[in-house]
């Protein structure tokens, strides 16, 4: 009965996040302004990390894992160095 609910939870947590990835591509790609289209990035990456999670719950593989660990990391970094950039021009002080 668990085994069920878990294999019915994961897929519903699946198809939540490839809509809320969409969603992010949409605000990414028609963005007004570029602050939005960095929010856009930004929940873009964190949608997929948590559908790698998901992934990786499923399979039982710890390589998932590692990888939602590196996008992570990646896209946190890249965030700051957007930010930095829009709001003085330089990324490199």
């Amino acid at each position: 009965m668990s085994a069920t609910w878990l294999t019915w939870s994961l897929t519903l947590a699946q198809i939540m996040l490839a809509l809320a990835m969409a969603c992010a591509v949409f605000r990414l790609l028609r963005g007004p302004r570029a602050q939005d289209r960095v929010l856009g990035l930004d929940a873009l990456y964190v949608n997929a990390m948590l559908l790698l999670l998901t992934f990786g719950i499923r399979s039982g593989s710890t390589l998932y894992f590692e990888a939602a660990l590196v996008i992570a990391l990646l896209g946190f970094v890249g965030t700051v160095a957007l930010v930095k950039f829009l709001l003085r021009g330089e990324v490199i002080e």
